[in-house]
C-alpha cells in the first residue's frame, strides 16, 4: 500500500490527467447502468424482500408460480414476466434486477408447462396470461406480495412477447408492455406471406420443443398457429397498444427483429410511437452474452413505466 501511494504521489500532471480521464470515463460507464443491476436494496427488517411459491387458477387448473417481492412496504408497482416456448431461457435475472428495482414480479408457467396442471396449447397460454394478471390484482396477492393493483406491466420473451402483446392489447388497464425476440406466430405461420414458414418446417421447429409440455403434440400446436394466423399478428394491436411504454428489444441471431419493427414503425405511423423503445443487440435469440445490456435497458424501461 505504501508503494502503491509512493507511486501516485510521484506522478506528474500530465499522468495525472491521463489517469483522472481514465477514471471519469470509468464512473460515465458506471453511470450509465442502473443501480439496480449490481447494488443491493437498504435491508428493511419489518418489509423484508420475500419469494413466495404461488398456485395461480386458469381454466379449471392451475400454474405454477413464483412471486419475487422486493423490500419496504410499498406499495409496489407490479410485473408479470412470461416465458416463451418452451420455456428454456426464464429470464429470471431480469425478475431479480426488477425486484432490486422495486417491483413486485410474478413468473408464471403456464398450463401444461414445467409441471403446472392441465394441457398446453397457444389458446390455453393467451388465457393463462391474463389470468396471471388478474391474479396479481386481486386483493389476498396485492396485500401479500404488497403490490399496487392499478399498477401492473407485463414483458414476456420470444412466445412470451406474443402473450404480453396480446393480453395488454385487450387490457388498457396494464400500465407497459416488454417484449423481447417476440415471436409473431400469426405472420410467422402464414403460408401466403413469402419466406415465411410453411406447415412442414412448422412441426419440425415444434417438434424439439413439445417434449416439455403436457397435453399436445407438434401437429396440434401448428394447426391451432394455423387457424388462428389472422388474429395472432401482434403488427396489428397496434392501436390498442399506442400511448404506453412500449420496450421491443431485438437480437441479430434470430429472425424476430423484423416483426418487432413492423409493430414499431406502425406505432409512429400512427402517431402513437412516442412511447416506443426500440434496441437492436448482436446476440443470439436468449441475449447469452449481453445479459447486462439486456437488464439495464430493461430498468430503464420499467423506469419510464413509473413515471407515466
Amino acid at each position: 500500500m505504501k508503494r502503491l501511494i509512493h507511486f501516485i504521489m510521484n506522478i506528474k500532471l500530465p499522468a495525472w490527467s491521463f489517469l483522472l480521464a481514465l477514471l471519469a470515463a470509468g464512473l460515465s460507464a458506471a453511470e450509465s447502468i442502473p443501480l439496480a443491476i449490481f447494488t443491493d436494496p437498504v435491508p428493511d427488517r419489518s418489509f423484508p424482500p420475500q419469494m413466495v411459491a404461488v398456485s395461480i387458477p386458469s381454466g379449471g387448473d392451475a400454474m405454477n408460480g413464483i412471486i419475487y417481492v422486493p423490500s419496504g412496504a410499498g406499495p409496489h408497482p407490479g410485473l408479470v414476466l412470461l416465458h416463451g416456448f418452451p420455456g428454456n431461457e426464464r429470464n429470471l435475472d431480469l425478475a431479480q434486477a426488477a425486484r432490486r428495482a422495486g417491483w413486485s414480479v410474478l413468473v408464471v408457467h403456464y398450463r401444461g408447462s414445467w409441471g403446472s396442471g392441465g394441457a398446453f396449447s397457444f389458446r390455453h397460454a393467451i388465457e393463462d396470461s391474463a389470468a396471471a394478471v388478474a391474479f396479481l390484482r386481486s386483493d389476498d396477492v396485492t396485500k401479500r406480495a404488497r403490490v399496487a393493483k392499478n399498477r401492473i406491466a407485463i414483458a414476456g420473451h420470444s412466445m412470451g412477447g406474443f402473450m404480453a402483446a396480446i393480453t395488454a392489447a385487450r387490457d388498457p388497464a396494464i400500465v407497459g408492455l416488454g417484449m423481447i425476440s417476440s415471436w409473431n406466430m400469426g405472420y410467422t405461420v402464414n403460408p401466403t406471406v413469402k419466406g415465411r414458414a410453411d406447415r412442414a418446417s412448422g412441426l419440425k421447429f415444434m417438434a424439439g420443443s413439445v417434449r416439455q409440455l403436457a397435453g399436445c403434440t407438434a401437429e396440434s400446436l401448428v394447426d391451432e398457429a394455423l387457424a388462428h394466423q389472422r388474429e395472432w399478428d401482434f403488427v396489428e394491436f397496434a392501436p390498442a397498444l399506442a400511448g404506453r411504454p412500449l420496450l421491443l428489444v431485438s437480437a441479430s441471431g434470430d429472425n424476430n427483429g423484423p416483426q418487432s419493427d413492423a409493430l414499431a414503425a406502425k406505432l409512429k405511423k400512427s402517431g402513437g410511437g412516442a412511447h416506443v423503445t426500440d434496441l437492436h443487440l448482436e446476440t443470439d435469440h436468449s441475449y447469452s452474452d449481453k445479459r447486462i445490456a439486456l437488464q439495464a435497458e430493461f430498468l430503464r424501461w420499467l423506469e419510464r413505466v413509473k413515471e407515466t
